[in-house]
């Protein structure tokens, strides 16, 4: 029996650094952020359906997917964003369903990384769900200088998923991330320890 771990976080809080931690030792990833963009490729049912709801003008010359016009409606707007993740639900879900149960099949530690898994409703999906948390100022301050953000424009995206305080609450594992990478790495080692999918 495979067991499923949820990754999650919020924007900027180092999601990115634990899975790269997992990957490293060997484990395999179903990234919720790759499907995501796999299901709005050009001639895809997702795009088609985004296209239905959007309309035409998130559809580049070359029949790709107009990120930066797509994430000017939805980032301003919580409706039209709640519409946009309604619309890929089902597209997502599905793939990420299809990816999980291949990589079971293969290894005995299965990593999801969704950084939405906790809004979509994942978490019935997983064994354990670990979050990755820093504080709110760190947050604030690593996504201003990562993207070059506003403050404004920061908060906007933070704001945008559910909080990180609320995330840690709801977790089965939390991985502090707001010191060195050296702490975030032993923290992942005495997880995969403890739980004998490494010695």
């Amino acid at each position: 029996m495979s067991f499923v771990l949820g990754i999650t976080g919020g924007i900027a809080s180092g999601k990115s650094t634990v899975v790269t931690l997992f990957k490293e030792q060997g484990f395999p990833v179903v990234d919720g952020d790759i499907v995501a963009r796999e299901v709005v490729e050009p001639d895809t049912e997702g795009l088609h359906a985004l296209k239905k709801v959007f309309g035409s003008e998130i559809i580049k010359e070359n029949g790709a997917l107009d990120r930066k016009r797509l994430g000017t409606i939805v980032f301003q707007d919580e409706e039209q964003r709640n519409l946009l993740n309604r619309t890929l639900d089902s597209f997502i879900r599905k793939e990420i369903t299809k990816q999980t149960e291949e990589a079971k099949r293969v290894s005995p530690l299965v990593i999801v990384d969704i950084p939405l898994l906790y809004e979509g409703k994942y978490e019935a999906m997983m064994d354990q769900v670990a979050v990755v948390y820093v504080t709110p100022e760190i947050q604030l301050q690593r996504l201003m200088m990562r993207n070059d953000f506003s403050e404004k424009e920061a908060l906007e995206r933070i704001n945008s998923q559910l909080s990180l305080e609320e995330k840690r609450k709801r977790a089965d594992v939390v991985i502090d991330n707001c010191s060195s990478k050296e702490t975030t790495q032993r923290q992942v080692l005495d997880w995969l320890k403890k739980n004998k999918f490494v010695s």
